[in-house]
């Protein structure tokens, strides 16, 4: 071969591997964008609640159903979206997922009421999610090499975390300066260039079953919907006595336990009909086997323990930046993102720098990052505590966060073969919207019941306040008090007609009982992280990539 020769087969070399590279980072950014996408809702108009509900014609109730049933859409649907990715092909559910998802964010922007906003918002983009996330990790597994994996997972986690962080922002930014219409208008748009950019993912073919098992899709999203459901009621039903006088009641207890109940016993009633359907050598809508893999059960669990970390810190740092300090959303947004800063430093940083490193080892610094994050934070948590305090625990958490994310997608995808990798998304995300939901439905409980028995306390031993007034305290507001700003009491005790030193007595006890509750709240957290480090022990010590996954493949093998 001459020289000439050698350098143009050279030259050819390097131009396919940079179109390798540039082919994979479209795919990449294609599939990150997705993520980013489908959680961004979830987020995004917390801040905006009240101008929408307005703009709609209806009220703050109304909006914060349409954003549970938008999760609970999401999360009982998703294991069958898993499925239907397989029959399809993964590329085509990805696709048609998205064309549903902007479908209904254009719906929602142009809704002119609450129920075309629930079709829209709620139901379209729910059913849009749920086809698009399992879809998403089964492509990261058929376009990178099991070496590249943690990498691309740990990005596309981060863009979801991300999501979270900035949708406040975001949120913020349209509402106070256009209109929460644009943000969804905006939507739509993202999701057409990730569809035109769709056309570069390699798609694994269809496996030429057409079989969908109806039976277990209706059990799977009835139970999951039904659990769900009643975990994010218990804000305003309670989880076991009713919360009011006021709250309906089954055989005297709250319906959030109910459902609960029976939430579980319709899943118990899904994997006895699926152990059913293989055992008769039938299709099942997962398979039995995938539970019994070691690795892919703690992969799973670590995941439900970062996102149920995750999202009570998502749900308590805006309470203490926005009610307590009075921050506007567009200044608590701001807040968060050194979060997303090192979030995402760690979830790419750690797979690119140290692909060789041990994947438990490496979810163990994320939890103790997290767990530190939380220590520092209830040691500058007091009456005087200002912003500034949240800086340093928000850089902690996010590598915390970071760290689990950019392991925790390669674990549970590699410990089974690539075929099973949509049944292992609707897993995946299946957990995580458990984490999600009971998380904020837990920490924000707990938080509400430390705060209502705090500003009790704080009334009875305050001499100042009259004991008839004491004596109504006691009886009225045992059900729980609201998580409430200072300049939102002053008003209701005005409105009230309650003279200035009581009014003043009240904003004392509620400064104190805010604290109490948010010490305790993030006290739970500490607590629950330091219990996730019991459960990494089965979480492989070697680089994900390093071989193939045996023991998915003996167990899947004799299931089969």
């Amino acid at each position: 071969m001459t020289t000439e020769s050698t350098a143009a087969s050279a030259g050819a070399t390097a131009d396919a591997g940079g179109k390798g590279r540039s082919a994979a980072g479209t795919v990449l950014t294609a599939l990150a964008a997705g993520q980013f996408l489908m959680i961004l809702d979830s987020s995004v108009m917390n801040v905006s609640i009240a101008t929408v509900a307005e703009d709609v014609g209806t009220t703050v109730a109304g909006i914060q159903t349409a954003i549970t049933l938008y999760t609970l859409v999401m999360a009982s649907l998703v294991i069958v979206g898993g499925k239907l990715g397989t029959i399809i092909g993964r590329r085509r559910a990805f696709a048609l997922g998205l064309v549903i998802y902007a479908c209904g964010s254009l719906t929602t922007a142009l809704s002119p009421s609450l129920p075309v906003l629930l079709f829209g918002w709620s139901f379209l983009e729910g059913v849009g999610a749920a086809l698009i996330l399992p879809a998403i990790v089964a492509l990261v597994a058929g376009n990178f090499p099991p070496a590249a994996r943690p990498k691309a997972y740990g990005l596309v986690a981060a863009a979801g975390a991300i999501a979270v962080a900035v949708g406040p922002l975001i949120g913020g930014l349209a509402t106070t300066y256009a209109s929460w219409r644009w943000v969804f208008a905006g939507e739509v748009v993202v999701a057409a260039l990730i569809f035109l950019f769709a056309r570069r993912i390699k798609d694994a073919p269809p496996e030429g079953r057409t079989h969908l098992d109806l039976v277990g899709a209706v059990l799977s999203a009835a139970g999951l919907a039904m659990m769900v459901l009643g975990v994010l009621k218990t804000s305003e039903w309670g989880w076991v006595q009713p919360k009011s006088d006021n709250t309906p009641t089954i055989l005297g207890l709250s319906p959030s336990i109910w459902l609960i109940m029976g939430g579980i016993m319709v899943l118990w009633a899904f994997f006895r009909w699926q152990n059913r359907l293989q055992e008769g050598g039938k299709e099942p809508l997962i398979d039995p086997a995938l539970l019994e893999v070691r690795q892919l059960r703690a992969g799973l669990v670590s995941f439900f323990s970062q996102f149920f970390l995750q999202a009570g810190i998502f749900f308590l740092i805006p309470l203490f930046l926005s009610i307590v300090l009075g921050l506007s959303a567009i200044d608590t947004g701001l807040r968060l993102l050194p979060l997303s800063a090192t979030l995402l430093i760690a979830a790419v940083g750690i797979p690119r720098f140290r692909p060789n490193a041990n994947p438990r080892r490496v979810v163990r610094l994320g939890l103790l990052g997290f767990l530190i994050g939380l220590l520092v934070l209830l040691g500058g948590l007091d009456l005087d505590a200002d912003a500034s305090i949240v800086a340093i625990p928000m850089l902690f958490i996010g590598f915390g966060i970071g760290a689990m994310a950019s392991q925790l997608g390669a674990v549970t995808v590699s410990a089974v073969p690539d075929e099973k990798s949509p049944e292992v998304g609707g897993l995946q995300n299946t957990v995580t919207n458990l984490g999600i939901s009971l998380s904020t439905a837990l920490v924000g409980s707990i938080m509400i019941a430390i705060l209502t028995s705090a500003f009790i306390a704080n009334v009875q031993n305050n001499p100042d306040v009259p004991e008839s007034v004491k004596q109504q305290a006691s009886v009225e507001l045992v059900g729980g008090i609201p998580f409430m700003s200072d300049a939102d009491l002053e008003q209701a005790m005005k409105e009230a007609g309650q003279p200035e030193d009581l009014t003043q007595a009240a904003l004392d006890a509620n400064a104190e009982a805010r604290i109490a509750g948010l010490r305790t709240a993030f006290s739970v957290l500490a607590t629950l992280a330091c219990l996730a480090l019991f459960f990494t022990s089965r979480l492989p010590t070697k680089p994900v990539g390093a071989g193939p996954p045996q023991e998915a493949e003996a167990a899947t093998t004799a299931a089969g």
